[in-house]
């Protein structure tokens, strides 16, 4: 039982450098990959690092270690926008486009109350990626439970770029007005 201990111990230390190493989200999948466990070992090895103190954070793209380089966007603001399944790329790549980068998305549930989701999109990459993992697990999207209505948290360098991208946003009519 104490190798095991060591091992699992071993195995959290790694997953913890490998986070801190990289620029981009790894997957739970590719970490386990990697340390030749499950996925549901490394969800478990990571809230358990998450709960010791560790900033990690799980997006849409996989898991991140926050640092202050990636939290350092100035300038922050929460829309509110509606639209169909569809136009979900459309409204990311005008975001991202501006130089916006989209942190979350927010429903208000009938019976859960505020469901939040880290995305964590900056590139029309992220986009495609993100796309393709709701494609891939034949997930639903937030906002089908809200009849399209849900907000992000989005952040620049610039304001004027949230303003333009907001515009933007508004010409499509994507932006909720009520």
């Amino acid at each position: 039982m104490r190798d095991f201990k060591m091992k699992a111990s071993q195995r959290r230390e790694e997953i913890l450098n490998i986070l801190k190493e990289r620029t981009e989200p790894i997957t739970g999948s590719s970490l386990a990959e990697r340390m030749d466990v499950t996925r549901q070992v490394i969800v478990g090895d990571v809230s358990l690092l998450k709960a010791s103190g560790e900033p990690i954070i799980a997006t849409s793209q996989g898991y991140v270690y926050m640092t202050e380089s990636r939290e350092q966007l100035p300038f922050k603001r929460t829309i509110v926008v509606q639209h169909t399944p569809e136009q979900t790329e459309e409204e990311l790549n005008i975001l991202v486009d501006h130089g916006v980068h989209v942190l979350d998305v927010l429903i208000e549930h009938p019976v859960y109350g505020d469901l939040k989701a880290r995305l964590e999109i900056a590139s029309r990459r992220d986009v495609r990626k993100f796309l393709e993992r709701i494609a891939s697990a034949n997930a639903a999207y937030l906002l089908e439970l809200t009849e399209g209505i849900h907000s992000h948290t989005i952040a620049a360098a610039k304001e004027e770029h949230l303003n333009e991208a907001v515009k933007d946003l508004k010409e499509k009519g994507i932006l909720f007005e009520s």
